[in-house]
Formats: structure tokens, C-alpha cells, sequence
């Protein structure tokens, strides 16, 4: 919980959770931010995510925006597709 509150920042007064999200059988990795409805949004502006083709660099365009940890998340069809819930979602804080 700890790591949690410590990747919080604050955007245009609204509190977010840097985050990345892999999805199984693509070859990128989404950038943005978790605000407090659970909506992933962009770190920039809300609609523009930042797609990078690995998550070394992922993480690196984190690094330049002085962000210093942000949520890991990855997700697969096949969650959709047995119905996981939202708590079962496989995320992990990470330091960058």
C-alpha cells in the first residue's frame, strides 16, 4: 500500500496512478495514468496514450517526466473472456 501512495501524482488537481498496461500477443505497451473512477487516461492529456514498442521504454518516458514508480499491469483476452473482475487483475507496483 506504501508504493501505492507513493506513485501518486497530481495532474491538472486530479490525483493519478502512473500506469502501464502489456497486453498479451501485442508488441507494445500503453501508457497513462489511473485516475480515481479507475479510468485509464493520459498522462498528458485525457484520450492521448503513449504507445512504446517495449517496456524498457515505457519506463524510460516515465523516468523524463520525473515520475519515479507507476503500476505494471498486464491483461489477455482470456481474462476478458472468463469474466475476471477488476480485483483480479495482475498488477504490481514497479520503481522505475
Amino acid at each position: 500500500m506504501g508504493l501505492i501512495m507513493n506513485a501518486r501524482i497530481t495532474i491538472n488537481e486530479k490525483d493519478l496512478i502512473p500506469t502501464i498496461i502489456g497486453i498479451a500477443d501485442l508488441s507494445y505497451y500503453l501508457v497513462g495514468a489511473v485516475d480515481s473512477s479507475n479510468h485509464f487516461i493520459g498522462l498528458k492529456r485525457v484520450g492521448e496514450i503513449d504507445v512504446f514498442a517495449s517496456l524498457v521504454q515505457a519506463k524510460k518516458y516515465l523516468r523524463s517526466n520525473n515520475i519515479s514508480s507507476a503500476a505494471l499491469e498486464f491483461q489477455s483476452a482470456y481474462d476478458e473472456m472468463c469474466g475476471s473482475s477488476a480485483t483480479d487483475r495482475s498488477i504490481q507496483m514497479i520503481k522505475l
